[in-house]
């Protein structure tokens, strides 16, 4: 094999609870992610040299270093003494630092692919242990789960099965918000509710849309809106469309609504891409 591509899906968090703040300076979160379909391409090519070369479509995305998916590579070509080079080309369709996790879905799947690439013979558990020390969000995208509860620092992860898909419009304001500086204002006394995923998760298998719509939880909300306060009136808007629940996506800005069917979140995006350039119809893959 001297070349692949690869599809790298975007995810949503219907539930994000922060627990406590670790000794080693990341949270203990408990959430539900869910993989929709929205995706990157990536593409791999076998090179006559060492060399790791990147490049993207998005003029935002380091293509040096400071890639994700060029860390992996990196990662791997030192730790298993990997001599082959690799050229990766990434077409980016989701946004960047909008709290969908592009980076970290970008970087599973380069360690997926390069696992195939370089014909590596790693195990899952092993692509979930050198996940781990990418990112957080990293080791979701390392299962073929549509739905899944993930603990510690979210990286842990479990199944959850989930017959319902649901559909979406995430609306990206041109905002850039970073985890690290969502969870640096986060409070944490502003946190301490009695939620319980378990219940969402019931709802969402019974297939109750209000149900759902009234559990969804993102404990960042107030460090998010703390330091963009015009994301209340994007709420605000969605809200009034009718949708049936509005929640801003992991460390944000995404916002989202969910919707009954794909007709309705069509009629919706049609509204706000009045608005915004960034308008977007998914489901859950």
């Amino acid at each position: 094999m001297k070349s692949l591509h690869l599809k790298s899906p975007a995810k949503v968090n219907l539930y994000l609870k922060v627990i406590n703040k670790r000794p080693d300076g990341f949270h203990n979160i408990e959430t539900l992610f869910e993989r929709i379909n929205l995706f990157d391409d990536i593409y791999f090519k076998l090179t006559n040299d060492s060399k790791i070369r990147i490049r993207c479509n998005h003029p935002h995305v380091p293509c040096g270093p400071k890639n994700l998916v060029y860390k992996v590579a990196k990662l791997l070509q030192q730790d298993l003494g990997i001599s082959q080079g690799v050229e990766i080309r990434i077409n980016k369709r989701i946004p960047v630092a909008a709290g969908l996790a592009g980076g970290s879905s970008n970087a599973a799947t380069a360690l997926i692919g390069l696992n195939k690439l370089w014909n590596l013979g790693l195990s899952q558990k092993q692509l979930v242990g050198y996940g781990q020390t990418i990112g957080s969000d990293v080791a979701f995208f390392l299962y073929d789960y549509s739905w899944a509860l993930g603990t510690q620092r979210g990286d842990k992860i479990k199944q959850v099965k989930i017959p319902k898909v649901l559909w979406h419009v995430l609306v990206i304001p041109k905002i850039k918000l970073y985890a690290k500086d969502v969870y640096g204002h986060l409070n944490l006394k502003l946190t301490k509710r009695n939620d319980d995923v378990t219940i969402l998760i019931h709802h969402l298998r019974k297939n109750n849309i209000f149900g759902i719509c009234s559990l969804l939880l993102n404990d960042l909300e107030p460090s998010i809106i703390g330091l963009c306060p015009r994301l209340l009136i994007l709420q605000k808007r969605l809200k009034s469309l009718n949708t049936q629940g509005v929640m801003i996506s992991g460390s944000g800005p995404c916002v989202f609504c969910l919707t009954e069917n794909q007709r309705q979140a069509k009629k919706i995006q049609t509204i706000l891409k009045r608005q915004f350039a960034q308008v977007f119809v998914v489901r859950t893959f």
